[in-house]
């Protein structure tokens, strides 16, 4: 019993350590979580960093399609920024 205690106590420090939650809105409601996701792997967190990517590379990604990606052309004409070429 008390060797389980212990086990729970070092777990549960464990899940708290590695389950971090960020709070990035980046493009939320734009494109689905998959496709965020992805972005936050590659630390693309604006349009500006975004704008530094081609649009192929980005369709390389996991998450993107083509319906993702017209949504996020059209996201980004609203805000005067494009893939670079």
């Amino acid at each position: 019993m008390i060797n389980l205690v212990i086990m729970a106590k070092c777990l549960s420090s464990i899940c708290a350590v590695n389950h971090v939650v960020k709070n990035n809105n980046f493009l939320y409601g734009i494109i689905a979580v998959p496709a965020r996701r992805a972005l936050e792997r590659e630390k693309i967190d604006s349009l500006e960093k975004l704008s530094d990517y081609s649009e192929q590379e980005i369709m390389n990604l996991h998450g993107f399609g083509r319906n993702t990606m017209q949504k996020l052309k059209s996201h980004m004409k609203e805000h005067h920024v494009s893939f670079k070429s």
